[in-house]
């Protein structure tokens, strides 16, 4: 699994070995860390390797499947790196699929919602091609993730690869980095701390937050079936960011203000997928509530602050 000891990476690296698999995984440690896959190290069936994917992928022998994970998701981390992720999405990409290819693994693409850009179909489905300014600043997540379909499926028709795409939408939960940028780890850390609560924009952008166990589920399914995708895989309750803010507030129990600060670039003002060939072709739906994957999640960030304030986020309603 490329990308494994990112937050994605990790929670489906520990799923994978709980069902019987054994795991590789491979991380640079750009944006992953070693937190996320530490209590697997010493798992049996589990492998750790350093390495860039860019440079080709040292793994061989069998393998039942290869999974890309391996690419900076949150906009503070690709708009920091923006070369670097460009080679991830394209060539890390590329050498992947040759692996997949040599060892007649299936592949799974973890593309992402982002190709939709800022949508003008609502809520997005599978057959829509998207709104994406190809020379923002954002374009080399949105666009690096577009060319990894692409390639799935020119790998698919020239070489019969068995290519499955999964389009993520936001999802959250325990093992997220405090300096994520995203959105529920500032809010949450905002709030732990008393706020000031910082929004882009007017708050009015809407997002559909899906729980990190519940989007991991998707993906064991893609993994074991055999759908070539795209297929969505998010939550379908569409929420404003305001909205989002204030249920933070309320679990945490604090009324800090609310602080706008500029929008950011080609931010899209809505997100919402339509989840109906994730349910038909994978039987997969959410089920975690917002409310108790956001308890979870406040528990999970105030363990790791101090007594006083990890106290406050253990008593969340």
């Amino acid at each position: 699994m490329a990308g494994g000891a990112g937050f994605l990476g990790g929670h489906l690296c520990a799923r994978l070995l709980a069902d019987g698999y054994a795991v590789v995984c491979v991380d640079n440690f750009s944006t992953g860390r070693v937190d996320n896959v530490a209590e697997l190290v010493d798992t049996p069936g589990f492998e750790l390797l350093e390495h860039d994917i860019v440079a080709g992928v040292p793994v061989t022998g069998f393998l039942d499947a290869v999974v890309n994970l391996a690419c900076p998701a949150s906009p503070q981390d690709y708009l920091r790196m923006p070369i670097e992720t460009l080679r991830a999405a394209s060539a890390g990409t590329l050498a992947l699929l040759e692996l997949a290819k040599a060892t007649g693994a299936r592949f799974v693409q973890a593309s992402t919602s982002e190709v939709y850009g800022d949508p003008l179909v609502h809520p997005q489905r599978e057959d829509y091609w998207g709104n994406v300014n190809p020379i923002g600043p954002r374009a080399v997540y949105d666009e690096g993730k577009r060319f990894g379909e692409a390639a799935c499926a020119a790998f698919r028709r020239e070489h019969g690869a068995d290519c499955g795409i999964v389009r993520i939408f936001n999802t959250y939960g325990p093992g997220m980095r405090t300096d994520d940028g995203r959105l529920i780890p500032n809010l949450v850390t905002q709030a732990l701390a008393g706020g000031p609560l910082t929004i882009h924009g007017t708050g009015e952008q809407t997002r559909s937050l899906c729980y990190v166990t519940d989007t991991v589920d998707g993906l064991v399914r893609m993994i074991e079936g055999d759908h070539p995708g795209p297929v969505n895989i998010g939550n379908a309750t569409e929420l404003t960011v305001l909205q989002i803010a204030r249920v933070v507030q309320d679990l945490i129990g604090v009324r800090a203000p609310l602080v706008r600060l500029p929008a950011m670039a080609d931010d899209p003002r809505t997100r919402k997928p339509d989840i109906r060939l994730a349910e038909r072709v994978l039987g997969w739906r959410p089920r975690t509530d917002l409310r108790e994957g956001l308890r979870r999640t406040i528990r999970h960030f105030a363990d790791r602050r101090d007594p006083a304030v990890a106290d406050r986020g253990t008593r969340t309603r």
